[in-house]
């Protein structure tokens, strides 16, 4: 009898405790420094219950023209209005493992382009509709193949460039980038595995860099020795420069005008001016073990402090919108403050 009243009286506290748990507030935490200074928006993008609605995170944030947030997890993508309620996803075998994600307005419609590294492809979806309108497999055309062997293929970065063509980065295999036209037919490749310095080692975040004309690419070299690094180089695949080194592990970029938000598995995020200098480092995790950590559970987040930073995005306000690599699914929302 004393043991069941005291099961009876642990259950009872315990559901006394839910709503509380549920209901608790979390101030807002302001980070960052200068122009590029922040605060979060607490429990943006939970469900009713306070859970998260994404699961486990290894993806990216990509923004519509409406204003909407999508973010890639491993079950799929949901999307979110901007004030974080869930507005419609794209769930199952067909829409996993989106590891890089970027958007583009092509006509009257918007299209979300994926590198799927577990699923060894690339795909190009229409965001109204769900519909897959492209993919694009490892290209026998290439002739990298050695005979009788099969080809290693974990794409981790896909962009698009203005005239369409689309490159491909295989930064969880041999880091070549492969370059297809917008049909997906096979143009080109560039790049290997090393740590020379026209060499990738983890090729994992890209994207157009549209700061500079003609345009170029702005490409995550997250594991070169001694330090990562972000390089240039051009839409045929030339070399021109790095562009900072030093890094921790930067795993993606978003340009928005002049500056350059750099997510880093380390657990903060560092943004750039136009001249390539940082000017503000955001979210730094106290904790050098839990910053880059992917098994960190929703109980165990801190406000303000990433663990595993792996996407980001910004709005047409200047606000960011930063994924974590997280064993939860952790997207946070952090508001510009105005100087």
């Amino acid at each position: 009898m004393k043991i069941r009243l005291n099961s009876v009286a642990f259950a009872l506290a315990l559901i006394l405790s839910l709503p509380i748990l549920a209901t608790a507030k979390i101030n807002p935490v302001t980070t960052g420094t200068g122009i590029m200074t922040f605060k979060t928006v607490p429990g943006w993008g939970l469900l009713p219950n306070g859970k998260s609605a994404l699961g486990p995170t290894h993806g990216g944030v990509v923004i519509d023209k409406a204003g909407n947030i999508y973010t890639s997890a491993q079950k799929g993508v949901v999307a979110f209005s901007p004030d974080g309620k869930v507005i419609r996803s794209y769930v199952g075998k067909q829409y996993s493992n989106m590891h890089d994600i970027e958007i583009r307005a092509e006509g009257d419609k918007e299209y979300i382009y994926a590198a799927r590294n577990n699923n060894a492809e690339g795909i190009k979806f229409d965001i109204a509709t769900g519909k897959i309108v492209l993919k694009l497999p490892y290209p026998q055309e290439s002739g990298l193949t050695p005979k009788g062997k099969k080809f290693p293929f974990k794409p981790t970065a896909i962009t698009v460039a203005k005239n369409g063509d689309i490159y491909l980065a295989n930064g969880y295999a041999t880091n070549h980038i492969f370059v297809y036209d917008k049909n997906g037919k096979y143009l080109s490749h560039f790049g290997k595995r090393g740590n020379g310095l026209k060499e990738f080692n983890t090729a994992h975040g890209m994207t157009l860099d549209t700061r500079y004309k003609p345009h170029r690419l702005l490409i995550c070299d997250r594991n070169h020795r001694p330090k990562g690094r972000l390089v240039h180089y051009s839409l045929k695949g030339e070399f021109i420069g790095v562009v900072i080194g030093g890094l921790g592990m930067p795993t993606s970029v978003a340009i928005q005008g002049d500056y350059v938000s750099i997510p880093d598995l380390h657990g903060y995020l560092t943004i750039l001016d136009k001249n390539n200098k940082i000017i503000s480092t955001v979210g730094k995790n106290p904790s050098a073990r839990l910053g880059r950590s992917f098994n960190v559970p929703q109980s165990k987040w801190v406000e303000g402090a990433f663990s595993g930073t792996h996407g980001s995005y910004w709005d047409k306000y200047g606000n960011l919108y930063v994924q974590d690599w997280n064993v939860s699914g952790r997207i946070m929302k952090l508001v510009r403050l105005k100087k």
